[in-house]
């Protein structure tokens, strides 16, 4: 599902989502939080797996791991970040926890990012991080797309990889060649 805002500037993301087939959930700009609530209980969700469209370079072996690690220890919110390159990772939580959070969670930077009440009140929650190998650890490389730079070294690593899947450890690898 595609959770965009009802702002009119993503009416062509709901188009593009109609066109391929893909579920557009259309929620508040500014209340991120609420957006995902919104979404997850209209659609009964469980669990929801997290993903930005800023990160287009999501490990999905990670991503794998991540979905058992989460099932198997029935943790609230999981997730993979603080290991990996920023923007590699995802993250996972329950819809109860998802519940609590948009209930609790009040302070502005708490609706602005869905994560941040887990964080900040890590005593409420269940929490799981993912251990990544070794190759894959690399948290200070950015591949996330959030400034001009971010957005020249994606458009390098795609140009790279053609129509080939680049793995975590080969992006890693590529940015410390081009450094």
């Amino acid at each position: 599902v595609v959770a965009t805002s009802s702002a009119s500037e993503n009416d062509i993301i709901e188009a593009w989502c109609l066109e391929h087939g893909v579920s557009c959930f259309r929620g508040n700009e500014t209340d991120v939080l609420d957006r995902y609530f919104q979404c997850a209980r209209s659609l009964g969700m469980s669990d929801i797996v997290r993903l930005t469209a800023d990160n287009p370079f999501t490990d999905i072996e990670e991503l794998e791991r991540l979905i058992d690690l989460h099932q198997k220890q029935g943790f609230d919110y999981t997730h993979a970040f603080g290991q990996l390159p920023v923007g590699v990772g995802a993250e996972i939580f329950t819809f109860e926890a998802l519940s609590r959070s948009h209930r609790e969670g009040k302070l502005p930077h708490h609706r602005e990012h869905v994560n941040e009440y887990f964080t900040d009140c890590p005593e409420l929650f269940k929490i799981g991080q993912l251990d990544v190998p070794l190759a894959k650890i690399s948290p200070e490389l950015r591949l996330t797309v959030d400034t001009e730079e971010d957005w020249s070294r994606a458009r390098a690593l795609a140009a790279q990889a053609g129509e080939n899947w680049l793995g975590t450890e080969e992006a890693i690898s590529l940015c410390s060649s081009s450094a």
